[in-house]
């Protein structure tokens, strides 16, 4: 299958880094066009060399890399893909973030501390990224930091459905993790019909990844409830939440994420939690790995495909979610 396609005058293209090739061979069956061929490999010192297979010149490029671990690296692998789509006279060029890196440094909290998420926004604007398209940004304020169009992808759509399915929505209570995931939270409430809950906690600012919950905000005894979150990491934070639904008589909790970055400690956290199923997409290649049964892993590729047509085809990306 070739990696290119025409509408009329214009040519697209789809191209990939090697961060996650299975999610990127998914949304180009999705689109009808295969991959193009590129040539990557590192040196012995780490650096990296990448040169595509067939030209781009005068094509609308669209470039897919998520920010998995080693993060640094395929960060770097991004920049210059996208440097060598610009030297290769591309058209425009799209930049594919499923899973953004640095999102969490999205502000000052201290003095002397760097803000990552806009430094990695400025290095694609250099590079040469036209656009962004990603996936539920750890917060909207990301999207003001890139000098373009940024297209705000939501995996609401595709993890409530399965979520509305599998429980008796009359059972179901939505529950935030924290107070700034109440919006999202909201939205899910409307979605599914169902009533709101909020895990009141505190961070210890001074031990990352520490969290003491403290109260539950919200009547979840005898409930099914769905904690919503926009990534698990460690899995700290989220299993003391369910740990707290619990503690407070809920009967069951369902744990929903769209990015499972899953470090250090998680599999045995979420193996050794009471949730009786973690429900994630596959914005990131790890969460399918821990080879859990109560893990699911959902598609984001037909969402990102669709999106992808509508820029390509000078369409709405908003439309895809007008019924949020």
């Amino acid at each position: 299958m070739t990696g290119i396609k025409t509408t009329g005058e214009k040519k697209l293209m789809f191209f990939s880094g090697r961060a996650h090739p299975e999610l990127a061979e998914a949304v180009a069956d999705q689109l009808g066009v295969g991959v193009v061929p590129t040539k990557a490999f590192d040196f012995a010192n780490g650096e990296i060399y990448v040169r595509y297979q067939e030209s781009a010149r005068g094509a609308d490029c669209f470039l897919i890399q998520s920010h998995t671990a080693p993060i640094n690296k395929w960060i770097m692998e991004q920049m210059i893909m996208i440097d060598a789509l610009k030297r290769a006279s591309a058209r425009s060029i799209t930049v594919i973030v499923p899973f953004y890196g640095y999102a969490r440094q999205d502000k000052k909290h201290r003095g002397r501390e760097p803000i990552s998420a806009r430094l990695v926004a400025d290095l694609m604007k250099t590079a040469g990224a036209d656009r962004i398209l990603t996936v539920d940004l750890h917060t909207d304020q990301i999207q003001g930091f890139f000098d373009g169009p940024v297209d705000h992808l939501f995996a609401l759509p595709i993890l409530a459905d399965y979520v509305g399915q599998k429980v008796d929505r009359q059972k179901l209570t939505v529950v935030s993790p924290d107070a700034g995931r109440v919006r999202v939270a909201d939205r899910w409430c409307d979605r599914l019909g169902a009533p709101l809950a909020i895990v009141h906690k505190r961070r210890d600012k001074d031990v990352a990844n520490q969290v003491t919950v403290h109260e539950v905000v919200g009547d979840v005894r005898g409930r099914v409830c769905v904690l919503v979150d926009d990534m698990i990491d460690t899995g700290g934070t989220i299993c003391a939440a369910a740990d707290a639904l619990f503690a407070h008589g809920a009967e069951d909790v369902i744990v929903t994420a769209t990015h499972g970055v899953l470090s250090g400690p998680a599999g045995d956290r979420l193996k050794n939690s009471k949730v009786s199923e973690f429900v994630f997409t596959d914005t990131l290649p790890d969460p399918g790995n821990l080879n859990l049964d109560k893990i699911t892993v959902l598609s984001i590729a037909p969402t990102i495909a669709s999106a992808v047509r509508e820029v390509f085809e000078d369409g709405s990306v908003t439309s895809l979610f007008d019924e949020q």
